[in-house]
């Protein structure tokens, strides 16, 4: 897939998915996230195995663990990916506010024709409604990155 980000400046992410996360991993992150918390989420989602990555230009890139799509009444499709985000070492020594924000999370909405736009979270602390059954994303300090003319892209084999 690729993406033009449109925020203030425009750029490109690369998005590549590998493999599709399956229902019992999709489980798996539920139920530890509603029973043990965002604390255990975060290791659970560290040990699967990478689904794929995202990179801009000028980055190497980060891996993403958990890859998942579903259709949408229109034909197209909601792609969500989620990954751990990168945290240096000043950010993990001085312990600052976002380092409660762990996580980065990508939402793709993409047409019949996988023609779309989404939203990237690159800080985001996720946690559960129980009462509800729902999962809660919130985002450190800044708005989502808006991801526009997001277009899928088929390998080439």
């Amino acid at each position: 897939m690729a993406v033009n980000m449109d925020r203030g400046a425009a750029g490109t992410v690369e998005i590549v998915i590998n493999r599709w996360s399956t229902d019992a991993e999709r489980d798996r992150l539920l139920s530890t996230l509603m029973d043990k918390g965002p604390e255990k989420l975060l290791d659970v989602l560290q040990d699967m195995p990478r689904a794929g990555y995202f990179r801009t230009p000028d980055s190497i890139g980060w891996d993403v663990h958990y890859a998942r799509r579903a259709p949408m009444p229109d034909g197209g499709e909601r792609v969500v990916l989620a990954t751990d985000r990168r945290i240096g070492f000043w950010e993990a020594s001085n312990r600052p506010r976002s380092i409660d924000y762990p996580f980065t999370v990508i939402e793709l909405h993409l047409n019949a024709d996988g023609e779309g736009e989404g939203t990237m979270s690159l800080a985001t602390k996720i946690t559960a409604d129980k009462e509800n059954k729902m999962v809660v994303l919130e985002n450190y300090g800044t708005t989502p990155v808006m991801l526009k003319s997001v277009r899928r892209e088929r390998a080439s084999r």
